[in-house]
Protein backbone atom coordinates (compact mmCIF):
# COMPACT_ATOMS: atom_id res chain seq x y z
CA UNK A 1 0.00 0.00 0.00
CA UNK A 2 1.30 3.55 -0.97
CA UNK A 3 1.54 6.43 1.38
CA UNK A 4 -1.06 8.01 -0.05
CA UNK A 5 -3.89 5.24 0.02
CA UNK A 6 -6.23 5.64 2.61
CA UNK A 7 -8.25 3.21 4.72
CA UNK A 8 -11.68 3.61 4.99
CA UNK A 9 -13.18 2.25 7.95
CA UNK A 10 -16.85 1.36 9.35
CA UNK A 11 -17.34 0.65 13.22
CA UNK A 12 -20.76 -0.46 14.15
CA UNK A 13 -21.21 0.53 18.02
CA UNK A 14 -20.24 3.56 19.51
CA UNK A 15 -19.62 2.43 22.78
CA UNK A 16 -16.02 2.38 24.90
CA UNK A 17 -15.22 -0.77 22.74
CA UNK A 18 -16.01 1.00 19.32
CA UNK A 19 -14.69 4.38 20.37
CA UNK A 20 -11.75 3.03 21.96
CA UNK A 21 -10.69 1.04 18.55
CA UNK A 22 -11.27 3.53 16.95
CA UNK A 23 -8.37 6.25 19.29
CA UNK A 24 -6.25 3.41 19.24
CA UNK A 25 -5.92 3.15 15.24
CA UNK A 26 -5.61 6.75 14.45
CA UNK A 27 -2.93 7.10 17.21
CA UNK A 28 -0.93 3.45 15.88
CA UNK A 29 2.26 4.73 13.59
CA UNK A 30 1.26 4.16 10.24
CA UNK A 31 2.79 5.13 6.81
CA UNK A 32 -1.55 5.41 5.14
CA UNK A 33 -3.99 8.01 6.32
CA UNK A 34 -6.94 6.46 7.61
CA UNK A 35 -10.76 7.47 8.14
CA UNK A 36 -12.86 6.62 10.55
CA UNK A 37 -16.72 6.37 10.35
CA UNK A 38 -18.83 5.80 13.98
CA UNK A 39 -22.12 3.68 13.46
CA UNK A 40 -24.45 3.75 16.29
CA UNK A 41 -28.28 2.18 16.86
CA UNK A 42 -28.91 4.47 19.48
CA UNK A 43 -29.25 8.77 18.63
CA UNK A 44 -26.15 8.92 21.61
CA UNK A 45 -23.24 7.54 21.93
CA UNK A 46 -20.96 6.01 24.62
CA UNK A 47 -23.20 2.65 24.62
CA UNK A 48 -22.72 0.87 27.74
CA UNK A 49 -21.38 3.83 29.99
CA UNK A 50 -24.64 5.36 29.03
CA UNK A 51 -27.05 2.72 28.92
CA UNK A 52 -25.49 0.24 30.74
CA UNK A 53 -24.01 1.25 33.96
CA UNK A 54 -25.76 2.77 37.53
CA UNK A 55 -25.95 6.53 37.12
CA UNK A 56 -25.00 6.59 40.51
CA UNK A 57 -21.39 5.69 39.57
CA UNK A 58 -18.94 8.57 39.80
CA UNK A 59 -16.45 7.08 38.53
CA UNK A 60 -18.04 6.93 35.28
CA UNK A 61 -17.75 10.27 34.67
CA UNK A 62 -14.03 9.91 33.95
CA UNK A 63 -14.87 7.49 31.66
CA UNK A 64 -17.35 10.08 29.91
CA UNK A 65 -14.99 12.54 29.84
CA UNK A 66 -12.17 10.54 28.00
CA UNK A 67 -14.72 9.09 25.37
CA UNK A 68 -15.70 12.46 24.80
CA UNK A 69 -12.19 13.88 24.41
CA UNK A 70 -12.14 11.14 21.64
CA UNK A 71 -15.18 12.01 19.49
CA UNK A 72 -14.44 15.64 20.16
CA UNK A 73 -11.25 15.30 18.04
CA UNK A 74 -12.37 16.17 14.94
CA UNK A 75 -11.37 13.12 13.14
CA UNK A 76 -13.63 10.24 13.63
CA UNK A 77 -17.31 10.80 11.80
CA UNK A 78 -20.18 10.07 14.25
CA UNK A 79 -23.73 8.26 12.70
CA UNK A 80 -25.91 7.89 15.63
CA UNK A 81 -30.01 6.36 14.98
CA UNK A 82 -28.45 4.16 12.18
CA UNK A 83 -29.80 0.60 12.70
CA UNK A 84 -27.06 -1.97 11.03
CA UNK A 85 -28.93 -4.59 9.09
CA UNK A 86 -31.90 -2.32 8.53
CA UNK A 87 -30.79 1.22 7.74
CA UNK A 88 -27.02 0.38 6.34
CA UNK A 89 -26.28 -3.03 5.67
CA UNK A 90 -23.27 -5.31 5.25
CA UNK A 91 -23.34 -5.11 1.58
CA UNK A 92 -23.39 -0.92 1.48
CA UNK A 93 -20.79 -1.46 4.05
CA UNK A 94 -18.23 -3.10 1.70
CA UNK A 95 -19.08 -0.32 -1.19
CA UNK A 96 -17.97 2.41 0.80
CA UNK A 97 -15.50 0.56 2.97
CA UNK A 98 -12.19 -1.40 3.59
CA UNK A 99 -13.15 -2.90 6.86
CA UNK A 100 -15.78 -3.22 9.37
CA UNK A 101 -15.14 -3.75 13.07
CA UNK A 102 -18.09 -5.14 15.11
CA UNK A 103 -18.55 -3.46 18.70
CA UNK A 104 -22.15 -4.39 19.39
CA UNK A 105 -21.48 -5.58 22.83
CA UNK A 106 -23.78 -7.59 24.39
CA UNK A 107 -27.16 -5.91 25.77
CA UNK A 108 -29.18 -9.30 26.18
CA UNK A 109 -29.89 -11.45 29.53
CA UNK A 110 -27.88 -14.93 29.46
CA UNK A 111 -30.77 -17.37 30.33
CA UNK A 112 -31.05 -19.04 33.72
CA UNK A 113 -32.94 -22.53 32.86
CA UNK A 114 -35.10 -23.45 36.23
CA UNK A 115 -39.00 -23.89 36.54
CA UNK A 116 -40.55 -20.55 37.26
CA UNK A 117 -38.52 -18.14 35.57
CA UNK A 118 -40.83 -17.21 32.90
CA UNK A 119 -43.30 -15.95 36.12
CA UNK A 120 -44.68 -12.41 34.99
CA UNK A 121 -43.09 -10.73 38.24
CA UNK A 122 -38.95 -12.56 37.11
CA UNK A 123 -36.95 -10.07 35.33
CA UNK A 124 -33.34 -9.82 33.42
CA UNK A 125 -31.00 -7.55 34.99
CA UNK A 126 -30.87 -6.02 31.16
CA UNK A 127 -34.16 -5.06 31.22
CA UNK A 128 -34.14 -3.31 34.46
CA UNK A 129 -30.74 -1.59 33.57
CA UNK A 130 -32.40 -0.18 30.56
CA UNK A 131 -35.13 1.30 32.41
CA UNK A 132 -33.31 3.22 34.86
CA UNK A 133 -30.49 4.14 32.53
CA UNK A 134 -33.17 5.90 30.58
CA UNK A 135 -32.95 3.88 27.17
CA UNK A 136 -35.26 4.87 24.55
CA UNK A 137 -36.70 1.62 23.41
CA UNK A 138 -38.05 0.07 26.54
CA UNK A 139 -41.18 1.14 28.35
CA UNK A 140 -40.92 4.39 30.52
CA UNK A 141 -42.81 2.56 33.70
CA UNK A 142 -41.34 -0.46 35.81
CA UNK A 143 -43.67 -2.94 38.14
CA UNK A 144 -42.30 -1.80 41.54
CA UNK A 145 -44.86 -3.76 43.63
CA UNK A 146 -43.33 -6.32 45.86
CA UNK A 147 -42.03 -5.59 49.35
CA UNK A 148 -39.81 -8.80 49.16
CA UNK A 149 -37.66 -9.00 46.54
CA UNK A 150 -35.13 -11.51 45.26
CA UNK A 151 -31.92 -11.21 43.18
CA UNK A 152 -30.05 -14.09 41.61
CA UNK A 153 -26.12 -13.44 40.84
CA UNK A 154 -23.15 -12.17 43.04
CA UNK A 155 -21.26 -9.72 40.06
CA UNK A 156 -21.08 -6.47 39.49
CA UNK A 157 -24.36 -6.01 37.52
CA UNK A 158 -26.81 -7.82 40.76
CA UNK A 159 -24.92 -5.22 42.83
CA UNK A 160 -25.91 -2.64 40.68
CA UNK A 161 -29.10 -3.29 40.23
CA UNK A 162 -29.69 -4.41 43.76
CA UNK A 163 -28.34 -0.86 44.87
CA UNK A 164 -30.99 1.08 42.81
CA UNK A 165 -33.69 -1.47 44.35
CA UNK A 166 -32.94 -0.80 47.68
CA UNK A 167 -31.93 2.82 47.80
CA UNK A 168 -34.53 5.75 48.23
CA UNK A 169 -35.53 7.80 45.29
CA UNK A 170 -34.51 10.72 46.87
CA UNK A 171 -30.41 9.69 47.25
CA UNK A 172 -30.51 9.22 43.34
CA UNK A 173 -31.63 13.09 42.43
CA UNK A 174 -27.76 14.21 42.40
CA UNK A 175 -27.35 11.18 39.83
CA UNK A 176 -28.62 11.76 36.03
CA UNK A 177 -31.66 9.34 36.74
CA UNK A 178 -34.57 10.33 34.02
CA UNK A 179 -37.61 11.78 35.68
CA UNK A 180 -39.68 8.92 35.00
CA UNK A 181 -37.08 6.12 37.00
CA UNK A 182 -37.59 8.72 39.80
CA UNK A 183 -40.75 8.93 39.72
CA UNK A 184 -41.44 5.13 39.23
CA UNK A 185 -38.74 4.63 42.24
CA UNK A 186 -40.63 7.18 44.40
CA UNK A 187 -43.55 4.07 44.76
CA UNK A 188 -41.29 1.22 45.42
CA UNK A 189 -42.57 -0.81 48.27
CA UNK A 190 -39.65 -2.45 49.11
CA UNK A 191 -38.42 -3.54 52.41
CA UNK A 192 -35.89 -6.30 52.09
CA UNK A 193 -34.07 -7.71 49.15
CA UNK A 194 -32.58 -10.58 49.09
CA UNK A 195 -29.41 -11.55 46.86
CA UNK A 196 -28.40 -15.17 45.91
CA UNK A 197 -25.09 -16.87 44.92
CA UNK A 198 -24.23 -20.22 44.72
CA UNK A 199 -20.71 -19.86 45.52
CA UNK A 200 -19.37 -18.78 49.14
CA UNK A 201 -18.59 -14.70 50.47
CA UNK A 202 -14.57 -14.96 49.41
CA UNK A 203 -15.93 -16.46 45.66
CA UNK A 204 -18.39 -13.43 45.04
CA UNK A 205 -17.09 -12.00 41.15
CA UNK A 206 -18.26 -8.27 42.24
CA UNK A 207 -15.42 -5.93 42.99
CA UNK A 208 -14.95 -4.24 46.54
CA UNK A 209 -15.55 -0.64 45.47
CA UNK A 210 -19.13 -1.91 44.66
CA UNK A 211 -19.10 -3.83 47.75
CA UNK A 212 -18.42 -1.04 49.64
CA UNK A 213 -20.46 1.44 47.65
CA UNK A 214 -23.48 -0.94 48.85
CA UNK A 215 -22.48 -0.66 51.94
CA UNK A 216 -23.11 2.86 51.84
CA UNK A 217 -26.35 2.80 50.55
CA UNK A 218 -28.90 5.40 53.45
CA UNK A 219 -31.16 3.24 55.76
CA UNK A 220 -30.47 0.05 54.62
CA UNK A 221 -29.03 -2.79 57.07
CA UNK A 222 -26.53 -4.60 55.45
CA UNK A 223 -27.52 -8.68 56.54
CA UNK A 224 -25.09 -11.27 56.76
CA UNK A 225 -25.57 -15.26 57.75
CA UNK A 226 -22.39 -16.37 60.12
CA UNK A 227 -22.83 -19.74 58.95
CA UNK A 228 -21.96 -18.91 55.80
CA UNK A 229 -18.37 -17.21 56.89
CA UNK A 230 -17.67 -20.99 58.65
CA UNK A 231 -17.53 -23.31 55.86
CA UNK A 232 -13.93 -23.04 54.59
CA UNK A 233 -11.20 -25.33 53.70
CA UNK A 234 -7.87 -25.36 51.67
CA UNK A 235 -9.22 -23.52 48.64
CA UNK A 236 -10.69 -20.59 50.10
CA UNK A 237 -8.07 -20.15 52.99
CA UNK A 238 -5.53 -19.66 50.39
CA UNK A 239 -7.97 -16.89 48.28
CA UNK A 240 -8.02 -14.92 51.63
CA UNK A 241 -4.85 -15.20 51.97
CA UNK A 242 -3.14 -14.77 48.59
CA UNK A 243 -5.98 -12.93 46.56
CA UNK A 244 -5.63 -8.78 47.61
CA UNK A 245 -9.19 -7.90 46.69
CA UNK A 246 -10.72 -10.99 48.42
CA UNK A 247 -8.71 -10.02 51.87
CA UNK A 248 -10.46 -6.53 51.47
CA UNK A 249 -13.80 -7.68 50.99
CA UNK A 250 -13.50 -10.18 54.05
CA UNK A 251 -12.86 -7.22 55.48
CA UNK A 252 -15.92 -5.61 54.76
CA UNK A 253 -17.78 -8.45 55.17
CA UNK A 254 -16.17 -8.11 59.14
CA UNK A 255 -17.42 -4.79 59.55
CA UNK A 256 -20.81 -5.85 58.26
CA UNK A 257 -20.97 -8.91 60.43
CA UNK A 258 -19.91 -6.31 63.73
CA UNK A 259 -22.29 -3.82 63.13
CA UNK A 260 -25.03 -6.48 62.33
CA UNK A 261 -24.12 -7.93 66.54
CA UNK A 262 -24.38 -4.19 67.59
CA UNK A 263 -27.88 -3.91 66.07
CA UNK A 264 -29.36 -7.28 66.85
CA UNK A 265 -28.05 -6.35 70.88
CA UNK A 266 -30.36 -2.98 70.60
CA UNK A 267 -26.85 -0.62 70.70
CA UNK A 268 -27.36 0.55 66.68
CA UNK A 269 -31.27 1.69 65.62
CA UNK A 270 -32.11 -0.66 62.57
CA UNK A 271 -32.81 0.60 59.44
CA UNK A 272 -36.32 0.54 57.06
CA UNK A 273 -35.04 -1.58 54.26
CA UNK A 274 -32.59 -4.64 54.60
CA UNK A 275 -30.53 -6.07 52.20
CA UNK A 276 -29.47 -9.90 53.19
CA UNK A 277 -27.37 -11.50 51.27
CA UNK A 278 -27.13 -15.55 51.06
CA UNK A 279 -24.16 -17.56 50.22
CA UNK A 280 -23.86 -20.94 49.28
CA UNK A 281 -27.80 -20.91 47.82
CA UNK A 282 -27.96 -22.09 44.34
CA UNK A 283 -31.56 -21.28 43.01
CA UNK A 284 -33.04 -24.17 41.36
CA UNK A 285 -36.96 -22.80 41.03
CA UNK A 286 -39.05 -20.20 40.95
CA UNK A 287 -42.20 -20.65 43.49
CA UNK A 288 -45.28 -19.75 41.77
CA UNK A 289 -48.88 -19.61 42.93
CA UNK A 290 -52.32 -21.21 41.67
CA UNK A 291 -52.19 -17.97 39.09
CA UNK A 292 -48.92 -17.91 37.91
CA UNK A 293 -47.28 -15.16 40.16
CA UNK A 294 -43.81 -15.46 42.29
CA UNK A 295 -43.82 -16.44 45.30
CA UNK A 296 -40.99 -16.88 46.71
CA UNK A 297 -37.22 -18.73 45.19
CA UNK A 298 -36.58 -22.54 45.98
CA UNK A 299 -32.65 -23.03 46.70
CA UNK A 300 -30.63 -25.67 47.36
CA UNK A 301 -27.66 -25.40 50.10
CA UNK A 302 -24.11 -25.82 48.91
CA UNK A 303 -20.86 -26.27 49.98
CA UNK A 304 -16.88 -25.49 49.01
CA UNK A 305 -15.52 -28.68 47.01
CA UNK A 306 -11.61 -27.87 48.19
CA UNK A 307 -11.34 -26.75 44.75
CA UNK A 308 -13.54 -23.19 44.27
CA UNK A 309 -15.88 -25.20 42.99
CA UNK A 310 -19.19 -26.37 45.20
CA UNK A 311 -21.36 -29.65 45.85
CA UNK A 312 -24.94 -29.75 46.01
CA UNK A 313 -26.02 -30.81 49.72
CA UNK A 314 -29.59 -31.93 49.38
CA UNK A 315 -30.84 -29.35 51.83
CA UNK A 316 -33.27 -27.38 50.37
CA UNK A 317 -35.69 -24.28 51.50
CA UNK A 318 -37.70 -21.26 49.91
CA UNK A 319 -37.43 -17.79 50.45
CA UNK A 320 -40.69 -15.71 50.23
CA UNK A 321 -40.37 -12.85 47.54
CA UNK A 322 -42.66 -11.55 45.10
CA UNK A 323 -40.67 -10.58 42.46
CA UNK A 324 -37.17 -11.82 41.09
CA UNK A 325 -34.86 -10.32 39.01
CA UNK A 326 -31.89 -12.42 37.15
CA UNK A 327 -28.06 -11.03 36.76
CA UNK A 328 -26.52 -13.91 35.83
CA UNK A 329 -24.62 -12.66 32.70
CA UNK A 330 -25.02 -10.60 29.70
CA UNK A 331 -25.89 -11.80 25.99
CA UNK A 332 -24.96 -10.87 22.59
CA UNK A 333 -27.33 -10.91 19.90
CA UNK A 334 -27.06 -12.34 16.27
CA UNK A 335 -26.75 -9.26 13.17
CA UNK A 336 -27.75 -9.82 10.37
CA UNK A 337 -25.82 -11.67 7.60
CA UNK A 338 -22.68 -11.74 10.13
CA UNK A 339 -21.89 -15.67 11.61
CA UNK A 340 -22.68 -16.10 15.16
CA UNK A 341 -21.87 -18.40 17.81
CA UNK A 342 -25.47 -19.12 19.65
CA UNK A 343 -24.05 -20.83 21.96
CA UNK A 344 -21.57 -18.26 23.19
CA UNK A 345 -23.35 -15.36 22.28
CA UNK A 346 -20.03 -14.04 20.06
CA UNK A 347 -19.25 -13.69 16.80
CA UNK A 348 -16.99 -16.15 15.98
CA UNK A 349 -13.35 -14.64 15.66
CA UNK A 350 -9.82 -15.55 15.51
CA UNK A 351 -8.02 -12.81 17.50
CA UNK A 352 -10.62 -10.16 16.31
CA UNK A 353 -10.91 -12.14 12.43
CA UNK A 354 -14.38 -13.04 12.07
CA UNK A 355 -14.27 -16.89 10.89
CA UNK A 356 -17.35 -18.36 9.26
CA UNK A 357 -18.51 -20.68 11.93
CA UNK A 358 -17.69 -21.20 15.77
CA UNK A 359 -14.37 -23.00 16.19
CA UNK A 360 -13.61 -22.55 11.97
CA UNK A 361 -9.95 -21.14 10.75
CA UNK A 362 -11.70 -19.68 7.72
CA UNK A 363 -11.47 -15.85 7.96
CA UNK A 364 -14.13 -13.69 6.35
CA UNK A 365 -12.43 -10.81 4.51
CA UNK A 366 -12.66 -7.94 5.82
CA UNK A 367 -14.75 -8.27 8.83
CA UNK A 368 -13.33 -8.02 12.58
CA UNK A 369 -14.69 -7.84 16.08
CA UNK A 370 -13.92 -6.71 19.17
CA UNK A 371 -15.63 -5.95 22.78
CA UNK A 372 -18.08 -8.16 24.09
CA UNK A 373 -19.57 -9.17 20.77
CA UNK A 374 -15.82 -10.85 20.63
CA UNK A 375 -14.94 -12.42 23.50
CA UNK A 376 -18.01 -12.67 25.69
CA UNK A 377 -19.32 -10.00 28.73
CA UNK A 378 -16.37 -10.49 31.00
CA UNK A 379 -13.73 -7.85 31.89
CA UNK A 380 -14.39 -4.15 32.96
CA UNK A 381 -15.00 -1.50 30.43
CA UNK A 382 -10.42 -0.35 30.46
CA UNK A 383 -10.17 -4.14 28.95
CA UNK A 384 -11.77 -3.20 25.73
CA UNK A 385 -8.34 -1.03 25.14
CA UNK A 386 -6.45 -4.20 25.01
CA UNK A 387 -8.87 -6.18 23.11
CA UNK A 388 -8.95 -3.46 20.63
CA UNK A 389 -5.17 -3.61 20.13
CA UNK A 390 -4.84 -7.76 19.19
CA UNK A 391 -8.43 -6.95 16.69
CA UNK A 392 -6.27 -3.71 15.24
CA UNK A 393 -3.25 -6.09 14.64
CA UNK A 394 -4.80 -7.80 12.67
CA UNK A 395 -6.68 -5.90 10.28
CA UNK A 396 -3.47 -3.60 9.78
CA UNK A 397 -1.87 -6.56 8.97
CA UNK A 398 -4.94 -7.97 6.17
CA UNK A 399 -4.32 -4.34 5.21
CA UNK A 400 -0.38 -4.52 4.02
CA UNK A 401 -1.24 -7.81 2.55
CA UNK A 402 -4.50 -6.46 0.71
CA UNK A 403 -6.86 -9.02 2.09
CA UNK A 404 -9.84 -6.30 2.62
CA UNK A 405 -12.56 -5.32 0.84
CA UNK A 406 -12.17 -2.82 -2.51
CA UNK A 407 -14.98 -0.18 -1.97
CA UNK A 408 -16.41 1.11 -5.14
CA UNK A 409 -17.59 4.22 -3.42
CA UNK A 410 -15.17 5.41 -0.93
CA UNK A 411 -15.70 9.05 -1.01
CA UNK A 412 -16.72 10.39 2.56
CA UNK A 413 -20.05 12.35 1.25
CA UNK A 414 -21.15 8.67 -0.46
CA UNK A 415 -22.43 7.39 2.61
CA UNK A 416 -23.95 10.67 4.17
CA UNK A 417 -25.91 10.47 0.37
CA UNK A 418 -26.64 7.18 0.93
CA UNK A 419 -28.82 7.64 4.34
CA UNK A 420 -30.53 10.88 3.36
CA UNK A 421 -31.85 8.96 0.03
CA UNK A 422 -33.23 6.41 2.47
CA UNK A 423 -34.52 8.69 4.63
CA UNK A 424 -32.92 8.05 7.48
CA UNK A 425 -32.85 10.20 10.49
CA UNK A 426 -29.05 10.27 11.55
CA UNK A 427 -27.61 12.28 14.36
CA UNK A 428 -23.60 13.41 14.22
CA UNK A 429 -21.41 14.69 16.21
CA UNK A 430 -22.84 18.28 16.69
CA UNK A 431 -26.05 16.61 16.95
CA UNK A 432 -24.74 15.24 20.82
CA UNK A 433 -23.30 17.94 21.15
CA UNK A 434 -26.88 19.51 21.11
CA UNK A 435 -28.34 16.82 22.84
CA UNK A 436 -25.98 16.93 25.97
CA UNK A 437 -26.08 20.72 26.56
CA UNK A 438 -29.93 20.23 25.97
CA UNK A 439 -29.47 17.15 29.33
CA UNK A 440 -27.16 19.47 31.49
CA UNK A 441 -29.25 22.67 30.94
CA UNK A 442 -32.56 20.36 32.18
CA UNK A 443 -30.53 19.33 35.33
CA UNK A 444 -29.24 22.76 36.19
CA UNK A 445 -33.15 24.26 36.36
CA UNK A 446 -33.66 21.43 38.69
CA UNK A 447 -30.51 21.37 40.89
CA UNK A 448 -29.09 18.60 38.96
CA UNK A 449 -26.15 18.07 36.89
CA UNK A 450 -28.37 16.29 33.97
CA UNK A 451 -31.62 15.17 33.56
CA UNK A 452 -31.56 12.48 29.84
CA UNK A 453 -34.09 13.06 27.69
CA UNK A 454 -35.44 9.51 27.09
CA UNK A 455 -37.81 9.10 24.30
CA UNK A 456 -35.61 8.81 21.03
CA UNK A 457 -38.23 11.23 18.96
CA UNK A 458 -37.21 13.68 21.74
CA UNK A 459 -33.73 12.92 21.34
CA UNK A 460 -34.04 13.16 17.87
CA UNK A 461 -35.78 16.17 17.44
CA UNK A 462 -33.00 18.13 19.80
CA UNK A 463 -29.74 16.72 17.89
CA UNK A 464 -31.19 17.44 14.45
CA UNK A 465 -32.75 20.76 15.22
CA UNK A 466 -31.01 23.19 13.06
Amino acid sequence: MTAKEQMRLAIVGAGPAGIYAADILLKTERDFDVAVDLFEHLPAPYGLVRYGVAPDHPRIKGIVNALREVLDAGNIRFFGNVHFGRDITLADLQQHYHAVIFATGAVTDAPLVIPGIAAPESYGAADFVSWFDGHPDVPRSWPLQAREVGVIGNGNVALDISRILIKHAEDLLPTEIPDNVYQGLQQNPIETLHVFGRRGPLQVKFTPLELRELGEVRDVDMVLNPADFELTDDHLESLKNSNKQVLVMSRIFGQWLQTQQQREAGELPRASRRLVFHFWSKPVAIETDAAGHVTGIKIERTRPDGTGGVIDTGEFTVVPVGAVYRAVGYFGSALEQVPFDELRGVIPNNAGRVVTAPGSDEQVPGMYATGWIKRGPVGLIGATKSDARETLEGLLADWQEGKVWQPQRPEPEAIEQLLTARGVQYTDITGWHQLDAHEISLGEAAGRERIKVVPRAEMLDISRAD
